[in-house]
C-alpha cells in the first residue's frame, strides 16, 4: 500500500514499471504537480531555497500545503519530470496567511462544538507540541485533543469511548516500533474491540516527543543517546546545558524547547506525516472521505 502521508521517499516507486524518461521542467508558479512517492497533487505556490536546497510548496484542492525538494520524482500531465527552479527567480505568489501547520489561515471563527471524534496523545507535552503546530486547524474543524496519560490506559479508554461510525478516535503513540512495550499494549487494546474500524493508532519512533523536534532548532546536531537509568528528559536537558534537578526544571526546560518550534518545518517528517494521517482519519465522516 502506498503511504500518501510520506515516509522514506526512496522506499518505493509506484511508477517504476513504466520505464519512462524524465524531462527537465523549469517550474512556474501555478503548475499542477504530482509527487510520485506520496501521490500528493497540488499547485506550485512558492519556490524558495532552504538549507541550500530549492523546495516547492504544493497546495492541494483543500488548501493544504506540503513542501518537497525540487528534482526528480514528479509528474506533470502524467509525464515524469525533473523540476528545476525558475531561472528568473520570481517572488512567491501572493498567498493567504498560513497556520503553523502550513494550512491556509481562515482568520477568527466562532467557537465550535467539538466533534464526537477525537485525537488522543500520551501526555501533556505531546499535546503542547501538537496544539502549537496543528491547534488552529483542529479548532477550525472542532477536533479535541485528549490525554491518554500513558498507552497503558488505551484499552480502558477505548472501551469507555465506544468508537463507531461518526465517532472515530485517532491515537498518537510514542516509541511505536516493532517489539516495543507500546506496540504490545496497542495490539492488546485493539484485539476484539467493537468498532475497531473506527480506530487508527499511529506513532513515531522516538522514546519521547521532544526528539520529534529537529535538533538544529535547539542547537544540537543530534539528540543524544540517553542511558535508561538517567531518563530521557533529564539527559536531554543535560545535553542542552539546562537545569534538570527536579520536575519544575523539566517543565521549564520543555517550555524553552517548545518556544523554539515555529511551524511544521521544525518537526521531523515521521511526526508530521502521522499527524496529518490521524487528522484526515478523524475528519473522514465529516468530509465524506
Amino acid at each position: 500500500m502506498i503511504d500518501r502521508y510520506g515516509t522514506d521517499i526512496f522506499a518505493s516507486d509506484p511508477h517504476a514499471g513504466a520505464k519512462r524518461t524524465s524531462r527537465s521542467h523549469e517550474l512556474s508558479l501555478g503548475d499542477v504537480v504530482e509527487e510520485v512517492e506520496t501521490g500528493w497533487v497540488g499547485a506550485a505556490i512558492r519556490v524558495e531555497k532552504s538549507g541550500g536546497v530549492h523546495v516547492v510548496e504544493l497546495e492541494d484542492r483543500r488548501g493544504r500545503i506540503r513542501t518537497f525538494p525540487l528534482g526528480p520524482g514528479f509528474l506533470i500531465d502524467g509525464q515524469p519530470v525533473i523540476l528545476t527552479p525558475p531561472r528568473s527567480g520570481p517572488k512567491p505568489a501572493p498567498a493567504a496567511t498560513r497556520t503553523a501547520s502550513g494550512s491556509v489561515a481562515t482568520g477568527p471563527t466562532k467557537a465550535k462544538v467539538a466533534l464526537p471524534s477525537r485525537i488522543w496523545v500520551e501526555g501533556r507535552q505531546d499535546a503542547d507540541l501538537i496544539m502549537k503546530v496543528w491547534g488552529e486547524d483542529l479548532a477550525y474543524d472542532g477536533v479535541a485533543i485528549e490525554l491518554l496519560e500513558g498507552v497503558d490506559n488505551l484499552a480502558q479508554m477505548l472501551r469507555e469511548f465506544q468508537p463507531q461510525q461518526g465517532k472515530r478516535v485517532g491515537v498518537l503513540v510514542d516509541h511505536f516500533v516493532p517489539g516495543s512495550k507500546e506496540t504490545r499494549l496497542v495490539d492488546e487494546a485493539l484485539r476484539g474491540l467493537p468498532g475497531r474500524d473506527h480506530v487508527l493508532v499511529l506513532g513515531h519512533p522516538y522514546v519521547d516527543v521532544w526528539q520529534a523536534i529537529k535538533p538544529e532548532r535547539v542547537g544540537l546536531s543530534a539528540w543524544p543517546e540517553i542511558p535508561r537509568h538517567i531518563g530521557i528528559k533529564v539527559g536531554s536537558l543535560q545535553a542542552l546545558g539546562l537545569p534538570h534537578a527536579n520536575q519544575a526544571d523539566i517543565a521549564r526546560g520543555w517550555q524553552a524547547i517548545l518556544a523554539r518550534v515555529r511551524t511544521y518545518a521544525d518537526l521531523e517528517p515521521s511526526l508530521i506525516g502521522r499527524m496529518e494521517e490521524l487528522i484526515d482519519f478523524v475528519l473522514a465522516d465529516k468530509y465524506g472521505q
